[in-house]
Parts: C-alpha cells; structure tokens; sequence
C-alpha cells in the first residue's frame, strides 16, 4: 500500500480505473476464506475508496467502517452472491481487494 505515496494523485487514480473491472464473485472464493475481500456500499465511488485505501487514509476508512459503508464481506452476503452468480465491481489495493454490486444500487 505504502509504494503509492510518491504517485501523482491523478496517475494513481487513473491506474486504479484501469485496474477496476467486473468479477464473477465465485472467482473471489478463496480470497473471501482468507478474509481479504472488502465490500464497498454501492452509495460510495469504488475508485475514490479504493485510493483512500492506498494512501492509508485511516481517518475515511474509519468513517466508512463506523458509517456502515465499508466492511469485510458478511456470510450471508457472500452466501446471497454465490446463489446469484453476481457480477461485482473490484478492484485490488493490497492486500485488499475492494468489491463493490452496483446492481443492489438500482434495486433501491
């Protein structure tokens, strides 16, 4: 996570879009059992968290996590996706990887 802080914040960013993309979440299985898989409320910008993550802004993440926004994906939720073969929005921030389901922001 450290190597970024002599990023330009822009060229970070930019290479966090480049590296977000869909993901069946039967592909993230095994990262969810090591506990290493991270949901992102769909109210949020995945990229936005996913730099604040790798600038180790403690005090958003913080925020996110006491707000409810951000959180280690819950057993039923993974349990939910699997049944739905979902397609999530990831994205790695190591040792992290964020996910995000934009399809539960338009069933709201």
């Amino acid at each position: 996570m450290h190597e970024n802080f002599d990023v330009e914040p822009d060229v970070l960013k930019a290479k966090i879009i480049s590296e977000t993309a869909r993901i069946n979440w039967l592909e993230l299985q095994k990262f969810y059992a090591a506990g290493s898989v991270v949901q992102v409320s769909a109210e949020l910008d995945l990229v936005d968290v996913a730099f604040a993550f790798s600038q180790d802004d403690k005090a958003a993440v913080e925020n996110w996590l006491q707000a409810g926004l951000v959180d280690r994906v819950a057993d039923t939720q993974a349990q939910l996706w699997v049944e739905q073969k979902a397609e999530l929005w990831a994205v790695v921030i190591s040792p992290w990887i964020l996910v995000q389901d934009k399809a539960a922001q338009a069933t709201h």
